[in-house]
Formats: C-alpha cells, structure tokens, sequence
C-alpha cells in the first residue's frame, strides 16, 4: 500500500539545521503555532499533520505505529532531512522514539514531550475506539479537555478553540491513531537509545502524568527531565513561552542553534 499524502509546512532557513515537530492525538500541526514564532532564526523547521489528521490524507483505520514511523520517515527522505532535532508530543513522541530507533542518522537528537514509551493499555484505547465508533468524537470531548489543560484554561476562549479543533479531526483518523498507541510499547528499543534527549511533563498533565514520563526519561542513559509547572497535556498550548525557551536552551546545548 502507498503511503498517504501528509500535509506539512517549512519555515525559517531552508539551508539550516532542521528540527521537525509532530503533534498530539486529535490534533494538527497547528499545535506549534506559538512556540515556533518564539525559537531562534537560522533554523529550518518542518511540522507535519499525522495521516488521518488535519489535511492529511485519511486512510481507512486501524493503523499500526511502524505506519506512523514510516509516513515521517518518507516525509523526511523526500525533504532530504538528515541529522534533525525530532519534537515529539504524546503520540508524536512515540513517533519520535519509533524513528530514531530506525534512523540514526535521521534523528541526532530527541525532544519528548508529555509522552512515554508506552501510553495507557491496549484495553483502555481499545475503550476509547469503541466510545468514538459510537458516537463521535463529541463522546470524549469533555474528558479529553480535561486531561488536556488546566480548569482555568479549558473555561476560557482558547479552551473552546481548542475543543473545535479536537472535534474537527476525522474519526476514522481518531480510532486509526487510538488504535496505532494501544498497540504500542517502545521500552525495550526506547532503552538503547543513545542520543542527547530533553523529556518534559507537565504537572497537571492528565493524559501522561509526570510519573509515567519520568520512567521515559529514565530508559534513555543521560536524557534532561524536566517538569513544566502549571502546565497540562498539552504545553506548547497553555505554556507555549516556557516551552520554547526550554526548547531553545537544549538546540543551544548540544549545537543544533547558536542562538
């Protein structure tokens, strides 16, 4: 099967080090859209939408996460991309993983980002699949939110925009991406992982608890841990400052920026 066309966007410098973002369940590359205005020039930077997610092509669910793998890994073959930073959030953090296991000389360094190595069990998402067949993604809206942001973000403006955009994600591509995380369990290749790593968690992240991505950072010999206070799932949205300048200190460090 040829795989599905990806929606995706470049900016910055086309000639610099590249770094690539992947994004959340239910969600689209818009999910960087305050922290990439906020990160040094000279960069190149790539986000994409996960097939069957935002402008992405929608093939028929379940998938599977080497499918995943394999959409970024074509995607980055034909820009040419080697030697990148990989932003993973959630899911595009075990995208990230996935990815970096099969391609070191892809992926020099990792950003994972209220993630882990193994999200929930096969019979919670295989739950969450059955609701959404159900009825919609409207059925797990409100406890998707709440997983996502802190009360005081979901009552406001942004907590309804995002809402939207949560709702507007096809379903086939819900239950496909469900499907591709209930399957998954990185721990054994995430733990021979030898590449400069920063794993962040937000304290009020509901979805992947501080916790369980501490045990991330803990497979991976040397990785950054650090905890975002005040932020839920999803902190390039409710902390997209704070985000960016921990992002910016570790491009610096391992001299992947100069600024």
């Amino acid at each position: 099967m040829s795989e599905p066309r990806l929606h995706w966007q470049e900016e910055g410098d086309p000639k610099g080090a590249p770094v690539v973002f992947a994004h959340a369940l239910g969600l689209d590359l818009r999910l960087w859209d305050k922290v990439l205005p906020l990160l040094p020039t000279g960069l190149r930077l790539i986000r994409f939408d996960l097939r069957g997610h935002g402008q992405s092509e929608v093939p028929p669910a379940p998938y599977a996460m080497g499918a995943l793998v394999r959409d970024a890994e074509a995607l980055l073959d034909r820009l040419e991309v080697l030697d990148c930073v990989f932003v993973g959030l959630s899911v595009g953090g075990l995208i990230a993983q996935g990815l970096a296991v099969k391609r070191l000389d892809m992926v020099r360094a990792l950003v994972l980002s209220n993630t882990a190595a193994k999200i929930g069990t096969r019979a919670i998402w295989e739950g969450r699949v059955e609701a959404v067949r159900q009825g919609g993604i409207t059925a797990i809206a409100d406890a998707t939110l709440e997983r996502w942001f802190p009360k005081s973000f979901r009552d406001g403006p942004d907590g309804r925009l995002w809402r939207d955009r949560l709702l507007s994600t096809p379903v086939e591509g819900y239950i496909g991406v469900s499907a591709a995380i209930g399957g998954t369990d990185l721990i054994t290749p995430t733990s021979g992982l030898r590449l400069p790593t920063l794993v962040l968690a937000g304290d009020r992240d509901g979805s992947t608890p501080p916790d369980l991505v501490r045990e991330l950072a803990d497979l991976i010999p040397g990785s950054d841990f650090r905890i975002l206070r005040g932020a839920g799932h999803l902190p390039p949205v409710d902390q997209p400052e704070v985000f960016a300048a921990k992002l910016c200190d570790f491009l610096t460090r391992i001299g992947h920026s100069s600024s």
